[in-house]
């Protein structure tokens, strides 16, 4: 019997722990295998030594911002670069440059997590077809 295929793999970078909780368990629930960091150097440590399909990265952490994270993050991982959501509960005019500099989609905070898993879907749909 052949071994099955690992599920797709999410990095959630936010500094909120319950909000890493609680897109952790969405995340398994719909079928990933979500790990979390809260803050941009446990991030950085986790991108250097495991293989992420997809991440979620609030542009407000307090060691390094969202958006100077996933480009660094882009450029070691390119993959990345079409695999990432912004997450904010900032409104403001400048972080929504950032985000858009970004460019990629984002959500603000309170968001639907439906939303978010089928934004997760998208990146992540030719794992799942490779897998069936």
């Amino acid at each position: 019997m052949m071994a099955s295929l690992s599920l797709p793999r999410v990095l959630v970078v936010d500094d909120e722990p319950t909000i890493c909780r609680a897109l952790s368990i969405a995340l398994r629930r719909a079928g990933y295998e979500p790990r979390s960091a809260e803050s941009g150097e446990a991030a950085q440590s986790l991108l250097g030594n495991e293989h992420f399909d997809a991440m979620i990265v609030d542009l407000r952490i307090p060691d390094q911002r969202g958006d100077v994270f996933f480009e660094l993050a882009a450029a070691l991982h390119p993959h990345l670069r079409a695999a990432t959501l912004m997450t904010t509960g900032d409104t403001t005019d400048r972080a929504f440059d950032l985000l858009r500099a970004c460019r990629v989609p984002y959500l603000v905070k309170p968001f639907d997590l439906a939303e978010l898993i089928a934004l997760i879907d998208g990146f992540t749909c030719h794992i799942r077809d490779a897998s069936a």
